[in-house]
């Protein structure tokens, strides 16, 4: 679909939106909707969410209406200096209409429920052993950064150390609402080309770090019976199998009904260790449910950009051309040291739009069948 038929499609969503945003505001002046409290907070928040958007889309009719008179200057006047600066007019509302179009598709579709939840991250090392587990620790420091960026609290859950550094596998939560949203992009197979520091010769191998990315779910939404939990106990150990302790303090649950198992050893006493191990398959079963739902939506209408599935290779981290490319979206940034570095931002917005229009295509699509 070209660039013109996206921006059609958009414009005709936005139109109908600002159509339901004059409704509720006819609406909430009448005081007879105040003797209902709950319909009233409904439509409340339903206009609170629409007038954003509207701001913005506002200001994207205001340049659009400025980039046409001064084309129209442009064509009509004999005026040199006028039209030269219809020109520069030109140029920077068209600069700003691109940027409000991405920011206007950023926010065209509404949050899911699980979009304002914090996340629950694992990273395990891929194919390349110790230097995949050093990349391993390369992508929780990017994490670990773009949490640190943007002020969100970042909890280790669980860790295995790799032999010369970095991870063969960790779990981390980043207790924000809403990171969710920002981050379940990052699920997916990542991919790293470089010289590694045990490589001898000088040759660019590849190595992968497969990133899984969950919502947090609250207790109340996925409640685990005790009689579908195998507990056992053992006692924690560090890199290489040497005990740190004697004492049975690690925790291994197995979820009988879906064969799922989670071990935690990291903290000090047992109970510490089953609180966690419990938090993170509670966020196992509830991305299990998540994830049927999907794939019975799927069954109706395919998603190109979000697909979910943990073994697809999603992005490239190349060293010597210094280039990060996402394969979703075939999106190449010559950043790669910014991005390890926790800017995230380029990435996200890129793939929050690219899922936006995705949407947009298969509600013009579902409404032609």
């Amino acid at each position: 679909m070209s660039e013109e038929a996206i921006t059609r499609l958009m414009e005709q969503r936005l139109a109908s939106l600002h159509k339901r945003w004059e409704e509720l505001k006819e609406i909430l002046s009448d005081p007879s909707v105040y003797e209902d409290p709950e319909r009233m907070a409904n439509l409340q928040k339903e206009y609170a969410h629409l007038d954003e958007l509207m701001q913005t889309y506002l200001e994207y009719l205001k340049v659009k209406e400025n980039i046409k008179e001064a084309k129209q200057i442009i064509r009509d006047s004999d005026d040199e200096e006028f039209i030269a600066l219809a020109r520069e007019e030109l140029a920077e509302s068209e600069k700003k209409l691109e940027n409000l179009k991405n920011q206007l598709l950023k926010q065209l579709m509404p949050l899911k429920k699980e979009d304002k939840k914090p996340a629950i991250i694992e990273i395990r090392a891929g194919t390349g052993g110790d230097e995949a587990a050093l990349f391993a620790g390369d992508l929780f420091r990017m994490y670990q950064r773009f949490a640190e960026r943007k002020g969100y609290k970042l909890e280790i859950l669980r860790q295995t150390p790799g032999a010369v550094g970095g991870y063969k596998q960790i779990t981390f939560k980043i207790d924000y609402p809403g990171a969710y949203g920002l981050l379940k992009y990052e699920s997916g197979v990542h991919r790293v080309q470089r010289i590694p520091i045990t490589e001898s010769g000088g040759r660019i191998h590849t190595s992968a770090a497969s990133v899984v990315v969950l919502p947090e779910p609250d207790p109340v939404e996925v409640k685990i019976d005790e009689k579908d939990l195998k507990r056992e106990t053992f006692a924690a150990s560090g890199p290489g199998g040497q005990h740190v302790n004697r004492n049975q303090t690690a925790v291994r649950l197995t979820h009988i009904p879906t064969g799922i198992v989670v071990e935690c050893q990291d903290e000090r006493s047992q109970l510490q260790n089953y609180k966690r191990a419990l938090e993170i398959l509670r966020a196992r079963l509830y991305e299990l449910e998540l994830r049927k739902r999907q794939e019975e939506l799927d069954a109706k209408r395919r998603s190109s950009i979000l697909t979910g599935d943990r073994s697809v290779k999603i992005r490239t981290y190349n060293f010597p051309q210094n280039r990060v490319t996402d394969h979703r979206i075939n999106l190449t940034l010559y950043k790669l040291e910014e991005i390890l570095d926790g800017e995230l931002d380029p990435l996200i917005e890129a793939l929050q739009i690219a899922e936006n229009v995705e949407q947009l295509k298969r509600e013009a699509n579902e409404e032609h069948t």
